[in-house]
């Protein structure tokens, strides 16, 4: 237990030194897709009845935030501690495999969730909503948090390099974030890519997180939550079969 301690500390410190990259620069990046898009579209599109466009941006934009940052902590420091061979360091002294696991994916949902609360403040003089289901908000942004680490995990065991990392983030993690209806609700699309979105765990992540804020949704949240936990659950245990090995 003191193992996982020290090495959650650790992971947790490295990103917090750091804090002005790692937490405000993704908040900065949030703010001005939040001002670009808001501004250009507030007055032609209103995905929800009763929601103007900012306001349904803003819970897209925090959970948009909390994935790609709990992916990047894991991801980085094990690609990191890699390159610069102080990964014998963490190898070496008794910890677990499920220690090891739970220290990483623990600072990255952290930094996540951090960086998804500066969104959401800073988001606050530009939208106005009130928070219908905040159980569904904590829900999805845990899970999702934990599933992005996870993947980063898998991402930093697999990388050699930062650019076979950069790949990984590139061709994956953007595109299936980006499509995820963070900027639109995926009743505006064809049906053929309606269907073409239920494929994508990450709409789910978003679409349920979106719920707790409006209390509205493309699909039922209880089935959002029901594939983005499985999705966990698999990659976990596919997480830790590597980590074991």
């Amino acid at each position: 237990m003191e193992g996982f301690k020290t090495l959650l500390y650790k992971e947790c410190l490295r990103f917090w030194k750091v804090g002005f990259q790692t937490v405000l620069s993704p908040v900065l990046t949030a703010v001005l897709y939040l001002l670009i898009f808001g501004h250009v579209l507030e007055d032609h599109v209103q995905p929800f009845p009763g929601v103007s466009y900012t306001a349904f941006l803003v819970p897209g934009l925090v959970m948009m935030t909390v994935l790609q940052n709990a992916f990047a902590n894991s991801s980085s420091s094990l690609i990191q501690s890699k390159i610069t061979g102080n990964i014998v360091f963490v190898l070496l002294p008794p910890i677990s495999y499920r220690e090891f696991y739970a220290a990483y994916v623990i600072a990255a949902v952290l930094r996540g969730a951090m960086c998804g609360v500066g969104v959401l403040l800073a988001a606050l003089p530009f939208a106005s909503f009130d928070i219908a289901q905040p159980g569904w908000i904590v829900a999805f942004a845990l899970i999702g948090g934990a599933f992005l680490a996870s993947l980063g995990v898998i991402a930093g065991i697999w990388a050699d390099k930062f650019d076979q990392l950069a790949a990984f983030q590139n061709f994956l993690i953007m595109p299936l974030t980006m499509l995820s209806g963070v900027f639109y609700s995926i009743h505006s699309l064809p049906a053929f890519w309606q269907g073409v979105s239920h494929f994508n765990p990450f709409f789910f992540m978003i679409d349920g997180f979106r719920y707790g804020f409006f209390g509205v949704s493309d699909v039922s949240p209880w089935t959002s939550i029901g594939v983005v936990l499985t999705c966990f659950i698999v990659l976990a245990v596919v997480t830790l079969q590597m980590l074991a090995r």
